[in-house]
């Protein structure tokens, strides 16, 4: 009988060893063929820096071809010890809602976004070869921790989120490379036990960006980016605000994120309509929210992953996403960084955050009195009602001029008035709006930098500077320009141009080329530019 127990058990085992070698086969000619994945992206890559738009700039080139061949050897590294270690690489299919949508709803953006600044659709092929770049090195990851790779669409929602925030610029394209690197290691690596789970802490592409962000203000670098520029061009689009709103709404409805962006959205609100009241200048210079901040709250921020479950978590984590952006954008203004890193650098932060704002909610939650006033339904009927709210309070404040159409900040004549009545910080915003214009080649507000700084009542006085301003307006054939480089005792200034106005009035959108100048004119007027008012007037019959 023990004999026969023993045949059982020796049987038995074998037929586990079986078990466990078909699992996980030895390595072999056709396992080893796993290996034309990673090496079929790492080739895509290769070819795209054949195309026009990578060959235009060689520094772009060998940055394409250098990480090629850093995942070629990795590749070969990895081939040769599955090879030693008779190991062999896997895959397994991992569809998930969260990711897929995700990605649908961020490549709305960009192509909504790109038919109204064109850089975006530039990018396009890059955008193209970080996603190549994110599968082959995930892969290699996974294998190289002998695991197998999830294939499916993970990889989209974090290349895309961190370009729609930010990109190098094609002298330094390969730090964006590295970006997503280190966004798909932090997934990884990064990692806690959560509801009894091994999970990801960070939201891959915030941890990145919160990182690369720290490293970029610190250096003074942002000009290695797109940063600034994407942070801009964002309300080029026409209703911006809308659109977000829309899409947002897919997402809240699929992922119950509804309260982390609607409440972040009604700090921030809230946070201006006060500001302005108190100050008589906006908060954020020419929005209520800006639009990207607008973005972040509905495509960064609420990563399911790495928000709170619970629904009181979540609305804790907006309101915490709202209150922080608010002090990140007076913190950053404070050290003289751009401000636009607001929305980037809090989300780590509170990603850290999550188990305690959980375990806050869920002691307030077990408490009598929250039982008494909670309302007892389903978590998706309680999120349909989030959404009602919310639906309703964007209507509001969309009616009430809050989001999309003319901002009381995109009027420069009122930062003149507000400078000259020395309100909080309008002759420092009134100095940046005009550098922007400048920077766009308006002779006009390169003329008036020039005219502060020589004049030295709005900033501290800086004769070479103010000099270089009068040859940039001069260059931009604005005549003032030209007589103040020859007479500097006597400054001379002037209204805008036509061509001045077509700049000054867009409102974050696109230059004004194809207005009719009474359009342009009428539009002026509303600015409050009184000369524009005048023309019309003489030239009404």
């Amino acid at each position: 009988m023990a004999t026969a127990n023993s045949r059982r058990s020796r049987k038995g085992r074998r037929g586990e060893k079986l078990g466990v070698e078909e699992a996980a086969p030895p390595s072999s000619p056709s396992s080893r063929r796993k290996f034309w994945v990673p090496l079929a992206f790492t080739l895509g890559l290769v070819l795209i820096s054949s195309v026009d738009r990578v060959r235009s700039n060689q520094v772009l080139t060998w940055s394409f071809w250098a990480c090629a061949g850093v995942l070629l050897a990795w590749q070969a590294w990895l081939y040769a010890r599955m090879k030693r270690e008779a190991s062999a690489p896997a895959f397994t299919v991992v569809l998930r809602a969260q990711h897929y949508l995700q990605a649908c709803l961020q490549l709305s953006v960009f192509a909504y976004w790109g038919w109204y600044w064109r850089p975006v659709y530039e990018h396009a092929w890059l955008l193209v070869a970080q996603l190549l770049f994110a599968y082959a090195f995930g892969i290699l990851l996974a294998w190289s921790q002998r695991q197998p790779y999830a294939l499916g669409f993970g990889a989209f929602p974090i290349v895309l989120s961190t370009n729609l925030f930010l990109w190098f610029r094609d002298d330094w394209f390969y730090l964006q490379f590295v970006m997503i690197g280190v966004g798909l290691l932090g997934k990884d690596f990064v990692r806690w036990d959560r509801e009894g789970r091994r999970v990801h802490i960070f939201n891959p592409s915030a941890f990145s960006l919160g990182l690369f962000s720290v490293v970029l203000i610190a250096m003074g670098a942002t000009d290695l980016t797109w940063g600034q520029d994407i942070a801009s061009t964002l309300s080029m689009a026409p209703r911006i605000y809308l659109f977000l709103f829309l899409i947002g709404l897919v997402a809240m409805y699929n992922f119950s994120i509804t309260l982390v962006s609607g409440l972040a959205a009604v700090v921030l609100f809230g946070w201006s309509a006060s500001y302005f009241s108190a100050t008589g200048v906006p908060y954020f210079i020419d929005s209520e929210i800006p639009s990207a901040v607008f973005l972040g709250l509905h495509l960064l921020v609420t990563d399911p992953s790495t928000s709170p479950r619970t629904p009181l978590g979540k609305a804790l984590f907006g309101l915490l996403y709202g209150v922080s952006v608010v002090a990140l954008f007076a913190g950053l203004d404070l050290l003289g960084a751009p401000r636009f890193y607001d929305k980037l650098l809090a989300v780590p932060i509170l990603n850290l955050s999550v188990q305690r704002i959980d375990g806050l909610a869920r002691r307030i939650q077990g408490s009598s009195w929250w039982g008494r006033v909670r309302p007892r339904w389903s978590l998706t009927r309680l999120n349909l009602a989030h959404i009602a709210v919310w639906v309703t309070f964007f209507g509001l404040m969309t009616a009430t001029g809050r989001t999309d159409g003319r901002h009381t900040g995109d009027s420069l004549p009122y930062w003149q008035q507000a400078c000259e009545e020395d309100r909080r910080k309008a002759c420092e915003r009134l100095v940046d709006i005009e550098y922007s214009y400048c920077a766009d080649n308006s002779g006009w507000a390169c003329n008036e930098l020039g005219r502060h700084l020589a004049e030295g009542r709005v900033v501290d006085p800086d004769a070479e500077l103010s000099r270089g301003y009068f040859v940039r307006a001069c260059d931009a054939r604005f005549q003032p320009g030209c007589l103040n480089l020859l007479e500097p005792e006597t400054l001379v200034t002037a209204p805008p141009r036509t061509l001045d106005l077509r700049l000054l009035v867009r409102e974050g959108r696109a230059t004004l080329m194809d207005m009719s100048e009474p359009e342009l004119y009428a539009r002026a007027c509303d600015h409050r530019w009184r000369f524009a008012c005048e023309v019309l007037a003489l030239r009404s019959p």
